[in-house]
This record gives C-alpha cells, sequence and structure tokens, in this order.
C-alpha cells in the first residue's frame, strides 16, 4: 500500500475536490485545514507528497516548504497565487513544482506522478530518456535517435541540471549558479544564448521547444510530456 498524500488547504471543496481525483488513481489521501494540521499531519502519516495551498489562516504556506522538504517530502504547491515572484520563491524554497488554481485534475495527477517518480529514483547517476533524447551523465554524453550529439561544456551542464528533476521548473538563478557560479547569478543573458543553442541541436523544431521549455520571468523545465524513464547505467 502507498505512502498518502497530504492536502493542506482550508478551503473543504478544494479537498474534497482533489481528494476524489486522487482516490480514484489509487492513492491515499489525509487531509489538513491550516499550518498546524499540515506539520501533525506530515509527521503521523508517514505521507511521501504534500500538495500545499499558501493562504493558510494560520500560516504562509511559503514558510511550511523548507519544513516539509526537510522530512524528506515531496511538496507541490497548490494556489491561487500567481504572481512569477510567488513561484520564483516557492522554487527557491524547494517546491517541487507549483500549480496554479484554477487547475485540471488529470494534469495535478500527472505532476503528482512525476514528482513521485523523482522521489523514488534518488540521486544514483542514471541514463535518463526524454522521448528521443538519451542523456547519460556519467559519460558526458547526449543522444538523440540514437546519434551523439555535441554539446559544449556548459550545455551538458544546463541540461544535466534540467534533467536532475524533469518536470520541474529550475529558476534562472538557481541554473545560473550551478552551471556559471554565484556570481552571474543574475546573468540571464547567458542562460538565454547557452538554451538557444541546446534547442537547435535537440529540439525537433526549436522555435517551438517541446523538450527545454520556458517558464516565463521564472526558469526552465524539461518537458514531463516526452515519456521519460531511466534506466541503469
Amino acid at each position: 500500500m502507498t505512502a498518502p498524500i497530504l492536502v493542506v488547504d482550508d478551503e473543504a471543496a478544494i479537498r474534497r475536490l482533489v481528494r476524489a481525483a486522487l482516490e480514484r488513481s489509487g492513492q491515499q489521501v489525509d487531509e489538513a485545514a491550516n499550518a498546524a494540521e499540515a506539520l501533525q499531519g506530515a509527521a503521523r502519516s508517514g505521507c511521501q507528497l504534500v500538495l500545499l495551498d499558501l493562504g493558510l489562516p494560520d500560516r504562509d504556506g511559503l514558510e511550511l516548504i523548507p519544513q516539509l522538504k526537510a522530512r524528506g517530502l515531496a511538496v507541490i504547491v497548490l494556489t491561487a497565487r500567481d504572481a512569477t515572484d510567488e513561484k520564483v520563491a516557492a522554487l527557491d524554497l524547494g517546491a517541487d513544482d507549483y500549480i496554479t488554481k484554477p487547475f485540471d485534475t488529470e494534469e495535478l495527477l500527472a505532476r503528482i506522478r512525476v514528482a513521485l517518480r523523482h522521489r523514488t529514483l534518488g540521486s544514483g547517476e542514471c541514463i535518463l530518456a526524454l522521448g528521443p533524447i538519451a542523456i547519460d551523465p556519467a559519460a558526458r554524453e547526449v543522444r538523440r535517435s540514437g546519434l551523439v550529439v555535441a554539446l559544449t561544456r556548459k550545455e551538458f551542464a544546463i541540461l544535466s541540471e534540467l534533467a536532475r528533476f524533469p518536470g520541474r521548473v529550475m529558476t534562472h538563478e538557481a541554473l545560473l549558479t550551478a552551471v556559471w557560479g554565484a556570481a552571474h547569478r543574475h546573468d540571464t543573458e547567458y542562460l538565454r544564448v547557452a538554451v538557444r543553442s541546446l534547442r537547435r541541436k535537440l529540439e525537433e523544431d526549436p522555435a517551438a521547444p517541446a523538450l527545454i521549455v520556458n517558464d516565463p520571468g521564472v526558469g526552465y523545465r524539461l518537458s514531463a510530456n516526452t515519456g521519460s524513464s531511466r534506466e541503469a547505467s
């Protein structure tokens, strides 16, 4: 039996909607209506993932993200807040994904599957397949439809960072810090140029990218809709 998913929202109607969708997909569900109940539920139930509203009556949901991540839990923010700075803040604090209300329940279930898959995969290096793209971190090799693609060191580093969490947005600052160093964390033009080059090499249509997806004002993610899988290297 799978560990439950904890739904944290002060609106009972939202909790009922999400519970119904999750239970139809075979998931166990626990609920919390505020931050205090959320922390108690996370400790008590042995849950694996938290769907977290930010507008809680007793505490800002952003404050809970580091505490939940410290317990080893996946966290998907599910909120009406759609401002870019809120989204960036949540992702920088460690949220695995960010979904705004109103939402499509099938998309929510897909995002949950991705987050749970990442949680069980761990950090071991293995080959990641995303549609026709295969990334082998150990060999520092990328193939498209079986053919090796020549990437620069920076391009490979960007792709490797994104490949650690396919489907999850990485902020511009996080990518720049990881690839160029903290001194260049605000030099977004470096990142744009490198991503443009990556798309020319990897995308079927670089003008309409389906693999490396832009989240305007926030960052980039590897699409979770390309049939991704991992194999032992």
